[in-house]
Order: C-alpha cells, then sequence, then structure tokens
C-alpha cells in the first residue's frame, strides 16, 4: 500500500499545520509593520524578466509600487504582448490571503460605520488588526502584498485593476472563458494580454460590474451596457444565451477629464481655422451632428466642443451611459433607466420629450438611434439648439441613415441640421490618428432634384495631413444676422484663432481652465485678445 496520502487528504493536513504554527505565533505574540511601504528600506514589491521570444520595449507603472505593465515584440510573428505584472506570492502568504478576504469582507459587510470613503484606510486597519489577532509574523513586504490583493478585491477590479489603471489602454475586450483578454492601447493598437478567466471566475466578475453600476444580468436577460463607477463604459454578456463562448464584456475607458479643443487641435483632430469656426458657429446656435465609426472619436469631440457654449445658457444632456462632462452652471444632466419592477423603462425619447418642457436653449443628446432622432429634429426645428452623434462614415451615410428606418426623419426637418462633422479613425505613415474628414453644411433641399443639398467648408487631405478651407454658408449667414462686413468676420475668426492658439501652446488640458477663460473671452473680448497679443507677439497669427 502506498504511504502518499490523497491530494485532498494531503491539503487538510497542510492547512491543520499552517493553523497550528498560527496558533503557536498566537501564544508568541505577532510581529505587524505599521510603517508605509518604502522601496529603499524594503525592496521591490514586484520583479519581471520578460517572456521568452519577445523583446522588452516598454515597462512602466499603472499602480505603483504595487503593479507594472511590460510590454514585449516578437520581431519573427510581429507581435506585441502585454503583461501584466503583480506580487508573487509564496504558499503561506496565500492561505493568509484565503483567510483575511473572508475574515474582512464579513466585517465589512456588518460594520455599519464602514464609509466607502474611507476604503484605503479601514482596509489597512481591518488588515493589520485581523494579522495580528492571527499571531502572524509577517515582514513588510509580505503585509504589503497581503494588502494589495486585499484593496484590489474590495475597492478595485479584481485582476482586471491593473488594466483600468492604464492611461494608454482605450478598450478592454474579453471574449469568454479561458481567452486571454485584448487591449488597444494607444501606441501598440490591439494586443494580446497575460489576463484569462475561468468560467465560473468570468460569470461571477460580469455579474459583479453589473451590480456596482445599478444594473441587472442575468441568464434570462443576459446583455446589458453600463457606466462602470470610474466613468468607463460597459457592454456585459452573462454566459452562453448569446456569446457562445461564454461570458462577455468590452469595456470602453474615458479619460478622467474629458479633452478640451485645445487637446483635439494639439493631437491634429482639428486645426485651429476648424475649431475657430465651431466656436463661432455654436456661439450663434447652430445646430451640429457628429458622425463617424467606431473608436473614432464623435462624443469626445462633441463633449469638447461644447466647452464653446456660452455661460449661463441652459444646457441639457441627454444619455443611455453618462459620458459628458461640462463645466457649465446651467446644466441638467439626464441618464435613461431600464425598468425597475412594475415600473416602465425611461428611455431617450422620454428624457428628450421632457427635456423640451425644461426650456433649454443647447440640447445635448448623447447618440441617435431611433425614436428620439424625430423628436431631436422637432426641437432643432423650434429653435433649439441641439448637438448629438451617430454611426455613419460620409456625409452621405448619414443623411441616408437620417431619411431611413430605423430614425425617419422627413428630409425637410433634416434641412435644420446646420453642420455636419465626419470623424474617422486612420493611419497618418505608421501612426494611428483622429481626424476630422470632413466639415460639411447642409444647404437645404434642391428644388430640381428634391435631394439635399450639403456643401463641404473644411475637407481633410490624408497626402499632407493638412486640411483645407472652402467657402461657408454658415459664416456668411452668421455674418448677415450680426451686421459684420466681411473684414469683421475676418476679424473675429482671427482673434478666436489667436485666443485658440495661446490655449494650445500653454498646453491648457483642464476643461475646467479651458472654458472660464472661454467665458472670460465672452465677457470681455477685446482684453483677452490683448493679453493674448502680447504673450504671441505682433507676428503671431
Amino acid at each position: 500500500m502506498s504511504s502518499q496520502l490523497p491530494d485532498s487528504v494531503s491539503g487538510r493536513v497542510e492547512r491543520l499545520r499552517w493553523r497550528l504554527a498560527r496558533a503557536v505565533e498566537m501564544l508568541r505574540g505577532s510581529t505587524v509593520p505599521a510603517e508605509d511601504y518604502r522601496p529603499s528600506a524594503h525592496g521591490p514589491l514586484v520583479t519581471f524578466d520578460g517572456l521568452d521570444g519577445f523583446e522588452e520595449v516598454d515597462r512602466y507603472w499603472v499602480n505603483a509600487p504595487y503593479a507594472f505593465v511590460w510590454v514585449g515584440h516578437d520581431a519573427a510573428a510581429n507581435e506585441y504582448r502585454y503583461h501584466v505584472v503583480e506580487p508573487d506570492l509564496d504558499d503561506v502568504e496565500r492561505e493568509l490571503l484565503e483567510n483575511l478576504f473572508s475574515d474582512v469582507r464579513d466585517t465589512l459587510v456588518y460594520d455599519a460605520a464602514y464609509d466607502p470613503g474611507e476604503a484605503e484606510t479601514v482596509l489597512r486597519d481591518r488588515t493589520r488588526a485581523l494579522l495580528e489577532e492571527y499571531g502572524a509574523d509577517v515582514s513588510a513586504e509580505t503585509y504589503h502584498r497581503l494588502f494589495y490583493y486585499l484593496y484590489r478585491a474590495f475597492e478595485g477590479y479584481e485582476k482586471l485593476d491593473p488594466v483600468m489603471h492604464d492611461g494608454h489602454v482605450e478598450d478592454i475586450s474579453c471574449d469568454g472563458y479561458e481567452i486571454p483578454l485584448f487591449v488597444y492601447h494607444d501606441r501598440y493598437t490591439d494586443i494580446e494580454t497575460n489576463i484569462t478567466y475561468e468560467r465560473d471566475e468570468l460569470d461571477n466578475f460580469v455579474v459583479r460590474l453589473a451590480q456596482q453600476s445599478g444594473r441587472h444580468i442575468s441568464v434570462g436577460d443576459p446583455v446589458t451596457e453600463t457606466t462602470l463607477p470610474d466613468g468607463s463604459r460597459a457592454e456585459l454578456a452573462l454566459g452562453e444565451e448569446v456569446t457562445p463562448r461564454g461570458s462577455a464584456f468590452t469595456i470602453r475607458q474615458y479619460s478622467e477629464e474629458p479633452f478640451t479643443p485645445a487637446t483635439l487641435v494639439d493631437y491634429g483632430t482639428f486645426d485651429l481655422d476648424q475649431m475657430a469656426y465651431l466656436w463661432l458657429a455654436i456661439e450663434s446656435n447652430k445646430s451640429l451632428l457628429f458622425a463617424g465609426g467606431t473608436a473614432s472619436g464623435k462624443t469626445t469631440s462633441m463633449n469638447a466642443v461644447s466647452m464653446f457654449i456660452p455661460p449661463r445658457s441652459k444646457v441639457l444632456t441627454i444619455e443611455d451611459t453618462r459620458e459628458l462632462t461640462l463645466y457649465h452652471d446651467n446644466w441638467l444632466s439626464s441618464v435613461t433607466r431600464e425598468s425597475l419592477g412594475e415600473s416602465a423603462d425611461i428611455t431617450m425619447y422620454d428624457l428628450l420629450r421632457s427635456a423640451l418642457r425644461h426650456r433649454p436653449e443647447y440640447i445635448i443628446v448623447g447618440e441617435v438611434r431611433g425614436d428620439e432622432a424625430m423628436t431631436l429634429f422637432q426641437a432643432m426645428n423650434t429653435g433649439h439648439t441641439t448637438y448629438s452623434t451617430m454611426h455613419a462614415d460620409s456625409v452621405q451615410t448619414a443623411i441616408n441613415r437620417l431619411e431611413n428606418d430605423p430614425i425617419n426623419v422627413p428630409r425637410a426637418m433634416i434641412q435644420s441640421l446646420d453642420i455636419l462633422c465626419v470623424q474617422t479613425l486612420t493611419y497618418v505613415g505608421d501612426e494611428r490618428v483622429r481626424r476630422n474628414r470632413v466639415i460639411a453644411e447642409i444647404e437645404g433641399i434642391d428644388q430640381r432634384t428634391g435631394d439635399l443639398d450639403y456643401s463641404t467648408a473644411f475637407e481633410w487631405e490624408p497626402s499632407g495631413d493638412r486640411f483645407v478651407q472652402q467657402d461657408s454658408a454658415v459664416l456668411d449667414e452668421i455674418r448677415d444676422d450680426r451686421g459684420w462686413s466681411r473684414s469683421e468676420l475676418l476679424r473675429e475668426l482671427r482673434n478666436r484663432k489667436r485666443v485658440l492658439r495661446s490655449l494650445v501652446e500653454r498646453d491648457v488640458t483642464d476643461y475646467r481652465e479651458f472654458t472660464s477663460l472661454i467665458n472670460e473671452y465672452y465677457a470681455d473680448p477685446e482684453r483677452v485678445v490683448e493679453r493674448v497679443d502680447r504673450r504671441l507677439g505682433a507676428d503671431g497669427a
């Protein structure tokens, strides 16, 4: 007969030995370090030597000193690999972590005084107290490794947490059970990671994401779209009902701070002439629609140019998932809601009908896809300035989508739209970039053909990566409405370009600061232009 114990018995014996050892430690007292982690004194918590066959091309912290990202390149396969590096735990530390997780969870669940805003302090105190209760003798490195995994589990996104901290990642895609996650990286585009999920682990994580966002997901209702607590947008699918390879999710990450028009000019999405044009159009209550493909930057651009809305104007935003951020005093934000119990859904159509009773001057709708488009264009026809986005890769495609199922806006109503911007995600050389491909102006219905007429005010030339400006009927309308001469219109555009150029050169990326400076221009444009002239110099334009 073999003297070797079965795995199940052996495991129980090992756990019993550990508990006996822990009891002995409790009799002798415990040592739990109280000081903060210091790399010079305690040494590194994480190390990584790379992957075979891959040459290191990048390495950066995403949650120092606990987690970093390593990026390698396989020249033979022309493939990048995204590798998350976190602290390694030995067997004793893993056993400790299991016990801590269970005990900390119980204390957090039943502690009515627990304040989520003090999560880190509470977790540190609970972890230290429990280790002392266990009688554990742990080093500073062990304590901080244990705390990292506890904080990641209770207040973070578990194993996905390092990726959620990575400002270079725009999209995270999980396609099913035991399938490596992919991320869209702003330097390396689509890239495979070292993160995978087992069946139960992934199902539980998808349910947790939905619950954290106040949404319901189940096998009977397996798909939902939501906004995560950090502002990221998530599309979730549970089980194998609609995704045969298992539960799946896609997370679109957004910058904590919205891009300003200065940032978009700096990135080359727009140029100064376009931004000055849009600024004047928005102040003059011209309605805009941003069209483009997935990840082309439609919502980002719409949010950015909304910073040109004059102060104190009443602004109302309507969204399925919260994405828009304005620094505007008179701003009413509204979001759709799924049905709760016996109550009905509150849709974009419902919110838009309600919005008109609030008498807003500007209405911003996250995206038009159906019935809400008709109400939006009705609002446009009754004098409300409206902005929205839609999926379309050209001006004609956008018009066709508006006129046909499921949107079905009459052609006579579409002519109330003033400006249509079409954006694209494309390449300039080897670099993947976002560009505003065309700014078109809707001119009305051609009396001869019955078709909708439009002209091009700006167009992007890929060969030179530059924008070409053409005649603008919108600018002519603004000039007539304000009683300006041609030279007065050009001077106004030139002044706004100089202000924008100053903001770009000063790298004004904070949306609050940018909006404040735009509002200052509205209050006293001459003073702002004089100050900009002194900064740029007489030949700055």
